[in-house]
Order: structure tokens, then sequence, then C-alpha cells
């Protein structure tokens, strides 16, 4: 049967669906933009996500995923649903086998609203996998082996660090600091610093252009632009990434701190798993520059991010299902 096997990253920031032999078939923006006056959706994904901040009184284009966790859930099933279809095409017979992650840290309420929202959109059958199993196993990682594997999976929303061995989680903390928040703290460094009042796209494209975790060994800069808070006019200035790293200074270290919390937490053998093996990263928010310097400066360990961190985590959930029917035939 094609593609009847899904894997979903359900993010803050995107949806990425795998589908069994192909791949990571779609990436799209996790937003939707709906007509408030006659409650219609007027547009899912990438060309909502181009509406945001944009759009006329009466068309909103919001997120119906806040920290990694359902806010608004009819509007996230009817996300689901547009996305499963785009993804799959019309050949379908019967209704896909799928797996989606959710944050380590969500509740049993919350995972059983993407569970529901998951049934509504079309699905047989339902397996909710946690974000740092999937990401490690996205990764590349031999999970199921009885030794020790840290992984950091910065996404948009939440931050997971995990601890994983023998196929499961033996320490990890989520915390609702991520990519969202680096592009918030550039909008308030802007303001303070400035006065200069930016949208979150182009704080997430100086994050993306010169955003640092770490010095660089040569400054780059940017020129930005917004509303001076002073005059009220459109006003052009040009950023260093000097700058940024201390925009973005309290935020990345809330997620080091959460890192060195696990560590600790973590039993002495493996820690010395983790001493050996290093700290892998996942997650869109990992491409942060210097973010891998940052932790492994305050931690000691060798720090390295995954191949393609983007996508690590829907590959990883594609597996799982995989991983779950491999366990059934035998």
């Amino acid at each position: 049967m094609l593609g009847s096997d899904i894997g979903i990253d359900l993010g803050t920031a995107s949806v990425l669906v795998y589908i069994k032999g192909k791949g990571v078939v779609l990436k799209e923006p996790s937003v939707v933009a709906f007509d408030r006056n006659t409650n219609k959706i007027k547009a899912i994904g990438e060309e909502a996500r181009l509406m945001l901040g944009r759009t006329p009184g009466n068309i909103v284009a919001i997120r119906p995923l806040r920290e990694g966790v359902i806010s608004d859930y009819s509007v996230t099933e009817k996300m689901l649903k547009y996305f499963i279809q785009k993804a799959g095409g019309k050949q379908r017979f019967r209704k896909p086998r799928i797996s989606v992650c959710v944050p380590s840290g969500a509740t049993e309420v919350e995972k059983k609203a993407v569970e529901d929202a998951t049934y509504q959109a079309g699905a047989r059958e339902v397996a909710i996998i946690e974000e740092p199993i999937a990401a490690a196993i996205g990764a590349g990682i031999d999970i199921s082996r009885p030794c020790g594997n840290m992984i950091v999976d910065i996404g948009g929303g939440t931050s997971d660090i995990a601890v994983i061995s023998l196929g499961g989680t033996v320490v990890s903390t989520s915390i609702k600091t991520a990519g969202d928040d680096f592009d918030e703290a550039i909008v308030k460094y802007m303001r303070k610093k400035h006065n200069l009042l930016i949208g979150e796209r182009t704080a997430e494209e100086v994050k993306i252009k010169i955003g640092s975790a770490y010095k660089r060994p040569e400054v780059e800069t940017m020129d930005v632009r917004g509303r001076n808070l002073v005059t009220g006019l459109p006003k052009t200035i040009t950023v260093t990434s000097e700058e940024t790293e201390e925009a973005l200074r309290e935020t990345t270290s809330q997620v080091v701190e959460a890192v060195h919390s696990v560590l600790e937490k973590t039993p002495p053998e493996l820690a010395a798993d983790i001493a050996d093996r290093g700290i892998v990263l996942t997650g869109g928010g990992s491409l942060l520059y210097g973010l891998e310097e940052l932790i492994e400066d305050k931690t000691g360990i060798t720090t390295m991010t995954a191949e393609d961190p983007m996508t690590a985590v829907a590959i990883g959930t594609g597996k799982f299902v995989e991983f779950l029917s491999g366990k059934r035939d035998n």
C-alpha cells in the first residue's frame, strides 16, 4: 500500500511530513490565516506565513501551536488534515498510520489532544513519540544500545534536552525557550538599544544572517529596516553580529543552563558515555551560529550538530513507525 506510514513533526514554527520510502516530502510553516468575518480558512503554511503582520483587520494569521502544544484545537486539526492530504496526494485507499512527536514535557492531556486531532485528520492508528527520541533516531543514533547519548533539540517553541539509553529517556527536561525566543530577544534589543520597532519576520532574518551565540572571528553586519519609535517614521540601521550576541545572551544561557541541569541528574555511567561521545544538537534553533561552541565552552563536552538538524525529528518520527511495525511483524 502506498504511503501508509507517515511521520509528522508537529512543530511550533513548522510542520514536516515524512513518508516511508520517500523521506521528508513536506516542510511548511505552522501558520493558518483565516477570515474573522466568515470564520473560513484563507491560507495554510507558507502562503499564510507571508501574511503574518501584513493582513487587513478581518484576516488573522495565527500559529495554532504555541510552545509545542496545541493552543487552538480545531485549527490544528484542519491544518493537519491539509498537510496530510498535500503530502499524500489523492491516491489513498486506506487511512495512514501516523506517528506524531510531542515535546518531552507535554502532559497526558496535551498528548491526548494531539492524538485526537490526528485521528480527526484521518489517521487509522496514531503513535505519539517524544521529541528527543525522534531527534536521536533522525540524527542517526542507535538508541537501542545500552549507552548514554545526549540530545539537545532546539525547536521553535521548546527546547528538549534528554539523555537516552536502551531506547528510552533516562533524564530529560523541556524548556519553553527556543527559536521564537531568540527572535523575540532581537525585537526587544532593537527597541531598547536603537528605538527601532521591527517585526517577527525581520527579527528571524537577523537571527539567520548574523545571529550569534558566541564571538565570531569576523564581525558581520546587516541593514535592518523598521519603524523609529521616536519619529514614527521608517528607518534603516546597521546591526552587527556582536550586538546580536549581546541581544541573545540571556536566552542562549537559559538553554545552556538546562543542558547543565540534565547533566547534573545523569547517572555516572551514562555521564561517562556522554563525555566520550559528546552532545548532539538538532532542531532549527541549533543552526544559530556559535551555539555548539557556547555549549562546549560551558560544559567542557564536545558538541556537534546533526547532519540535517531541521529534518532530524521528522525523519526520526517516520522511522519510529517503521521501528514499531518491524516489532509487530516479528
